[in-house]
């Protein structure tokens, strides 16, 4: 079998997530897993299909065909994961919504060599003051070599200025 990563994005109505399924079904593939959401009044999400290798072509044809009911589609082969070494770091962020938050907070992990495996962001009003407010968790995973103090320390300096609170902690 092989992977197909898939992105797809396109105005908001029900049966997008049927004609995608319906496609990979039809060419004997299986949906894996994904992440999906309405954004915005678009849908827009990301899947892993796997499909015998005969019918990977026949498959990312017939994805490109949504196309003519308002879906557009991106389809990439899969390559093998590797189990990656390093420490998963588990992180939670919160505070008042502002412009340059993932920047800063991306920023100074991708200077220490940490990839972010999975982030999720969201806005929502505060309870208590009707302001917006920025909530993020991610799932990071770092080298070996990092000190999780000093990214700790690192990250409480970037809250102190963005005026949010981050925690972070090794997964269990």
């Amino acid at each position: 079998m092989e992977s197909l990563v898939v992105t797809v994005i396109g105005k908001d109505r029900p049966g997008l997530v049927e004609s995608v399924s319906a496609a990979i079904e039809a060419q004997g593939g299986s949906w894996v897993e994904s992440r999906m959401s309405r954004l915005a009044g678009q849908f827009a999400g990301i899947l892993r299909a796997s499909v015998p290798e005969a019918g990977v072509e026949a498959l990312s044809d017939a994805l490109e065909a949504l196309r003519s009911d308002g879906l557009r589609v991106v389809v990439e082969r899969g390559v093998e994961d590797t189990v990656e070494v390093g420490s998963v770091i588990l992180l939670d962020l919160i505070g008042s919504d502002r412009p340059g938050i993932v920047h800063k907070i991306s920023e100074a992990l991708a200077a220490r060599g940490v990839n972010v495996d999975e982030l999720n962001t969201e806005c929502d009003g505060a309870p208590w003051s009707g302001d917006t407010l920025f909530k993020a968790t991610a799932k990071l995973r770092a080298p070996k070599s990092l000190d999780l103090d000093q990214l700790r320390e690192s990250l409480e300096a970037i809250a102190g200025d963005l005026m949010v609170d981050i925690s972070i902690d090794e997964a269990d």
